[in-house]
């Protein structure tokens, strides 16, 4: 992964150290979690906020084996 500097005004660095503590993640990270987020719901403009939240979660899940198969029963 490459990374590069920036400059973030002082209120954004603030407001992710606090969400960053909440979420028990690192300040770039909780910026990198919003950036992800905010291009999530450009790309997808008729999905709601926690619509696309729930489904990174799901995707993560996933990824970590979190998974089981559903099994269909027949109520007859």
């Amino acid at each position: 992964m490459n990374t590069i500097a920036i400059r973030l005004p002082a209120w954004l660095v603030k407001q992710a150290t606090h969400y960053a503590d909440v979420n028990l993640r690192t300040v770039p990270k909780q910026i990198e979690y919003w950036a992800m987020l905010g291009r999530c719901a450009e790309d997808n403009p008729d999905l709601p906020l926690d619509f696309i939240k729930e489904c990174l979660l799901a995707k993560e899940e996933v990824k970590q084996g979190e998974v089981s198969a559903f099994e269909f029963r027949n109520e007859e």
